[in-house]
């Protein structure tokens, strides 16, 4: 706590414009003041020691790094502030993998606007913030297993983006511009998500996407009214 009385944080996401409006949402409120923003893996490790903040938010696809990897890092750094992870990937797979990290709680970005702030008093008050859809699937155990047993949980959170945008058609071009990639890169976790996923072939990682897309889009689909 400084900042007269707020509880500080840091922010850290490799796209200014995120850092931006998490910002100007978190200005709103009386409770909590950003105390600094990093865009880099490197430079969020620094700022943790630089500006001591009560807590992180961070994003769990970093350009040069995994936010996972980040967490275990500042946890072995000795950081003992509180970590909320916001993130665009499915929350029944990668939530479990950021609490297991060191992370207090989880928050899908596209419910940001909603439950951010929300998310940050919870675990500032000692509890964990997943959402109630992911509380509920990942108090099954068949979930991850299931994603384990086809091989998905073992992709980084930067594999599963690019995983996703071929399932929809995306060309290594497309995929380059979309993540401020080179070609390169792309090529590179196209290789590692295909010897992870055990396929012998693109066509069978395409096949694969194409799953992965369909079931990622079914699981953000509200459930259905009941009939009556």
């Amino acid at each position: 706590m400084s900042a007269a009385g707020k509880t500080t944080l840091l922010l850290v996401d490799d796209h200014a414009i995120v850092r931006q409006g998490l910002a100007a949402l978190l200005a709103r409120e009386d409770d909590f003041a950003v105390a600094g923003e990093a865009g880099t893996y490197e430079d969020g490790l620094a700022a943790l020691v630089g500006l001591a903040p009560a807590g992180v938010v961070l994003d769990l696809s970093l350009r040069d790094r995994s936010g996972l990897d980040w967490i275990r890092e500042a946890r072995a750094k000795g950081y003992a502030g509180k970590i909320l992870v916001l993130s665009m990937h499915d929350e029944t797979v990668y939530a479990e993998k950021a609490l297991r990290a060191g992370a207090q709680g989880y928050v899908m970005k596209d419910q940001a606007e909603e439950t951010l702030v929300a998310a940050l008093r919870t675990v500032f008050s000692g509890q964990t913030y997943l959402s109630p859809a992911a509380r509920a699937l990942l108090a099954g155990p068949h979930v991850p297993e299931d994603r384990e047993a086809d091989g998905y949980a073992n992709l980084t959170a930067r594999e599963s983006e690019i995983l996703y945008a071929m399932g929809g058609g995306r060309t290594t071009r497309d995929i380059a511009e979309q993540f401020g990639l080179s070609g390169r890169t792309v090529d590179v976790h196209r290789a590692n998500i295909k010897r992870k996923l055990g396929c012998g072939s693109l066509a069978e990682v395409l096949v694969k996407a194409m799953e992965y897309k369909r079931a990622q889009d079914e699981a953000l689909q509200p459930p259905a009214p009941p009939p009556g």
